[in-house]
């Protein structure tokens, strides 16, 4: 038998090891993201194409906002 005895973990210790987004996170940003951009470039085709980008960021920092209120209140989906 062994006599070595190897310290535990806290449980706050494990708390700061979780540094990952949330799929759902993920999820909800890139797939308003791209039907921002989707959308956008089928109503705005005849404006500059900085318009399709622009709205693709928006909508993705839209998913972005919506993802963690969705894990608050619901959790993740994994």
């Amino acid at each position: 038998m062994s006599t070595i005895k190897t310290p535990k973990p806290h449980a706050a210790d494990r708390q700061k090891k979780k540094k990952e987004w949330p799929v759902i996170v993920y999820f909800w940003t890139f797939g308003l993201a791209i039907l921002g951009y989707t959308l956008a470039n089928i109503r705005l085709s005849g404006l500059p194409h900085a318009y399709h980008w622009t709205t693709g960021i928006i909508g993705g920092m839209a998913g972005f906002v919506i993802g963690w209120v969705w894990y608050r209140w619901r959790g993740d989906i994994i």
